[in-house]
Formats: C-alpha cells, structure tokens, sequence
C-alpha cells in the first residue's frame, strides 16, 4: 500500500521549508518567484506562466492553486494484477489502494477516493508535524527542562536557608533555656533566704524565752533558801512571782513543691517552628502557544516577491507598531458593518440594513446586492462564490464570480445570522437564531448539515448571539457572540475550548477574524459610557488559547464605532465602522 510506505528522506530533503527561502518558478527559463502550483503536471508557476497556463488549449482546464494548498506528487507503483496500470485510487470500503481496473473489475460499487489527494494531505500533514516539533515542541520542551533545573536550583537553596534557619531557632531556645534556668535558681535562693531568716527569727524567740525561764528558776531557788522570815518573798509575795509568761508561738514553715514542666518532643519541635508546605494546587508550567513561541513566527501562505532573487528568510512576527497603511471609501453603502475578502484584492462589503456591495482594492463599487441585511451575513469562499443571506430571511444564497445566483441552503425554522466559508476544507460555518435558542451549524460545500453546534458537555447553552463568525488555523470557530458579551470559541469537534470577555466589567464584540499566525483579532465599541473600562472603541489582539496580547487600535488613532473586520493576503488589517462608508487599512505584523 502506497501510504504505508517508509517516508522517502530524499524527498523530504528536497522539500522546501516553507517560507524560509525563495522559491522559482519551474517553467524552463523562467526565474521568478513561484506562487502557484498545477497539481495535474506538478509544476510550480510564477503569476505570469500561470495565467499563460491556463489560456494554453492543452492546459486550460488542469487544477491551478496557491503553492501552499498543491497536491504532493504520488510515487510511482504499479498494480501487481494489471503490471501496465499505476496505483492511484483508494477503495474507502476496503482501506486498499487500487488501479483503474481493478476498481473497475471488483469495487465498482465501492467508495473511491483520489489516492494523490490522500497522499498529499498526509504527506501535508506529516511535513507541518516535523515543522511544529522543530519550530515549537523541541524548544518549548527544552525551554521547560531549563526551568525543571532552574526550580532544582532554587528548591536546594531554599532547603539550606530552612535548614540555617531551624539551627538559628535552636541556639536562641537553648540561650532563653539557660536565661529561664539562671532565672529560677535566682528565685530559689531568694525563698531559701525568706525561710531561713524567719527561722532564726523564731530560733531567736525560743532562746530569750529560755533564758527567762532559766532566771525564774534561779530565783525560785533564792526563795526556797532563805532563812529569814521577816519579809521572806516565799511568804509575803510569792503570789506576785507565779505570774509565768506564756511560751511565745511559733510557726512551722510550708516547704516549696517543684512541679516538673510538662512538655514533650512535639511540643520542643513547636517552639522551633514548622516546615510546611503550602495547601496550594502546583501552578502549572506555562506552555506557548506555537503562535507566542518565538519572535519570529510562520511565515505567510502569499509571498509577493517582485524583482531580485532573495535568500532572506521570510518571516512574520507582531510589529512594534500599527501603522495606517491607506483608506479608501465604498461607495453605495452609508457605512461598513462586515467585510468578506473576495480574489485579487476584492472585498464584498454591506452595511446593517443589507446593501451589499463589491469593490477593487481601491474602493470602487464592481457590483451591488440587496438582501435581507443583518451583521456577518456573508463570506466569500476559495473560489470566489460569495456565501450569503438573500432577501429571503432563512435562505443562504450563492452568487459565483459568474454573477450566477442558486439557493443552497435553506435553515427550516431557524434565521441565520454570520456566515463563514473554511479555508481550511471549505465548510460553510452559520451561526443561526429561533427564539432564545443559538447554534452554529457546519455544512459542506453543497450545503448538506455535517454538524450542529448548540450545547456544550454540561448540556449548558454554548451562544447567545452569534453574529460574526471565523474559523482559526487549527479549525477552532470562533464567534463574537453579542448576547454572551465573549468571544465564544470551539474547536473542530464542537467542544468548548474558552469564552474571552475582555479586561473589564464590560465587553461588546463585533466583528471577529483570524490571521495566518492564528491570532483572533475582534473589535469592541461603547455602548454607554457608564458601562465601565472594558468597553471602549479598540481592536482586540488575542492568540489561539484566548490569551490577551494587546490593543492594535484605540479610540487616539481617531477610530471609532468599529463594525466590520478582516485580514488580507498581504496580511493587512481593514476596518470598516458604523458612521463612515471609509476602510482603514492598518499593517500590525512585519
């Protein structure tokens, strides 16, 4: 099977890498810049061997496209049934690849796809994967390992400075120890000195009380002596000598208790504090989006590059300033609400009450529509078919650049309100209202539903008010949704990604697109002045995550009720707005 094959590392050596250097046209002869590509004879073209390309009778009908969107030329292998016929059809049924015969001969009934168209998206899609690990995972991975070693460091820093700490915190408990210590000693000796000195008080009182008593003895001694009888004490006042003085009192001392300080090794580990580690979830780390990676960016999908030869890498990164590059006015419309870039510099421009108009890069009126009016009520696709709502209100028309009209879609009960066409796989992206209900729906080329967003996995109302659609490079739909007051935001599947409400309590958006680096440009406008900071005359600058980048425009460059937005070839930003039929045209990346 061809695509099961090992990857041809020649090959992908001969591969270009996109937008890093010139590339010239493989017309024989011709040494000018290639910018188109014709997939039947896998030759690249510059803009003039294209146009004589396709006015040549025997190449007139073969498939021209922008270089970036060519097929990959499919190896060479031939059938083993039929020797004489290439592989080149895919059985979808079977999963087998096929020549003419045998699709012919034995699934007939099968589903048959091109096999170099499935071959050049996957060969497509395994070259953007070697871009995104070179350009961004590789250096976003390595970026994140440095600051794994860079936290390493930090963590054992702050390890050692715990550790000092803890040993500071013991040596100034061990110091108040010894202070309490020296402290209570001072304080025993001062209660030893208080008992003993009333001791020796009483033991003082004792000693004189005994020596009276030894006196009195003495006495009763002299009476009992005496021989006289004339004024003989013993006989006359003996009375007044029995009078003994009571012992004096004295009291026995209360000893002091020591009660032992109640503590344990929780209790020491208290005092010396306590490592802990925050209740905190961990903050993941930051990982760039591949938009915000590095300064310079991916590079864009035209490159005009008129003249010289040149080997400079051809790179976009945000500008350091918006410049106002021209203006230009439309004529037939009083302002503009929403603009749908067309081929060659061409806009289909309209204001809210549904005129519809077609103008040059010049603001010249080419053709003119009235329909049924509203905000992003149309789209222009890869082809040049404008997309939109007619005068009738739930019918979405087609109009090719053969000015021929068809109804392609009609939406039943609901009333669609913004339109996109995919430039990825040329979907058909409708944001659409019934009462209070909102949804996006995805139809393919020929208007048959592939896909009905309306709720999200909680069962909870995805829009409000979808009037401005877009879809962004990696196939999220992003909506400027009036109701929600955000910038509502799915991916591919419909699953909600994020809802931007701006910087402040209030945020009303408009119109909404993307660039080719995948940022969302949406501009907001007053409503009331009372509303608060957030609401205010500016374009929006956000990357594909919904992370606010910056203000391109603000109500000082003389701007002023902003509608209407897109996103050139040539990577400029026009701006149409409510009060003026006049475009301005602003250069943010360089």
């Amino acid at each position: 099977m061809a695509l099961s094959n090992p990857v041809n590392t020649k090959a992908l050596q001969n591969e270009p890498v996109i937008g890093q250097h010139y590339l010239e046209c493989g017309t024989e002869g011709c040494e000018k810049n290639c910018q188109f590509y014709c997939n039947l004879c896998h030759r690249p073209l510059c803009e003039r061997c294209r146009d004589e390309h396709q006015k040549s009778p025997d190449t007139k009908n073969h498939e021209v496209v922008p270089y970036r969107q060519r097929k990959r030329q499919l190896p060479e292998e031939k059938c083993k049934v039929h020797q004489n016929k290439d592989i080149d059809i895919m059985c979808e049924d079977c999963q087998v690849p096929l020549c003419s015969k045998c699709a012919m001969q034995d699934h007939r009934k099968h589903a048959l796809n091109d096999l170099e168209t499935i071959y050049s998206e996957r060969f497509t899609l395994c070259l953007d994967e070697i871009y995104k690990i070179h350009q961004y995972f590789l250096p976003t991975s390595q970026a994140i390992q440095k600051d794994v070693m860079k936290d390493t460091k930090e963590i054992k820093a702050t390890m050692d400075k715990i550790r000092t700490s803890i040993k500071a915190e013991a040596d100034i408990l061990k110091s108040l120890v010894d202070t309490v210590t020296s402290d209570k000693i001072e304080q025993i000796n001062k209660m030893e000195e208080a008992y003993i000195e009333k001791l020796q008080s009483q033991d003082a009182t004792c000693k004189d009380y005994v020596s009276y008593l030894e006196d009195l003895v003495k006495e009763f001694h002299g009476y009992l002596s005496s021989t006289k009888l004339q004024n003989n004490t013993l006989i006359f006042s003996l009375v007044d000598r029995l009078n003994i003085r009571p012992i004096p009192e004295t009291t026995k001392p209360v000893p002091p208790v020591f009660t032992a300080g109640q503590y344990s090794k929780e209790d020491v580990a208290k005092l010396l504090g306590r490592v802990t580690v925050p209740d905190t979830k961990p903050e993941n780390r930051e990982i760039k989006s591949t938009e915000t990676a590095s300064t310079h960016l991916k590079p864009t999908e035209k490159m005009k590059q008129e003249g010289e030869k040149s080997d400079v890498k051809k790179t976009l990164s945000l500008s350091f300033f918006v410049t106002k590059v021209r203006e230009y006015t439309v004529l037939g419309v009083p302002n503009l609400t929403h603009l749908s870039q067309d081929k060659s510099g061409r806009f289909w421009g309209s204001d809210y009450r549904g005129t519809l108009v077609q103008i040059d890069f010049l603001g010249n009126q080419l053709h003119k529509i009235q329909t049924n009016g509203g905000y992003g009520y149309h789209t222009v696709t890869q082809y040049g078919d404008l997309i939109y709502k007619g005068n009738k209100k739930k019918v979405i028309n087609r109009r090719t650049p053969k000015n021929a009209v068809t109804e392609l879609i009609k939406t039943g009960d609901w009333t669609p309100i913004s339109i996109h066409s995919s430039r990825i796989n040329g979907d058909i992206l409708v944001g659409m209202r019934k009462d209070e209900e909102a949804n996006v729906i995805r139809y393919n080329k020929t208007g048959k539903e592939i896909q009905n967003i309306q709720r999200d996995n909680k069962g909870q109302k995805v829009y409000g008010d979808p009037h401005y659609i877009t879809e962004n490079i990696n196939g999220d739909i992003c909506t400027s949704d009036y109701d929600k007051q955000a910038v509502v935001v799915v991916n591919k599947s419909g699953q909600h990604r994020f809802s931007y409400k701006g910087q402040g309590s209030w945020f009303i958006p408009w119109g909404i697109c993307t660039d080719l680096l995948g940022h969302i440009l949406v501009c907001t406008t007053p409503v009331n002045v009372f509303y608060g900071i957030g609401n205010r005359d500016t374009v929006y600058l956000l990357d594909q995550d919904g992370q606010f980048l910056s203000l391109l425009l603000t109500e000082q460059q003389g701007i002023n009720n902003l509608r209407g937005l897109s996103v050139d070839d040539e990577n400029n930003l026009h701006v149409g707005q409510k009060d003026t039929n006049t475009v301005t045209v602003y250069k943010y990346l360089q």
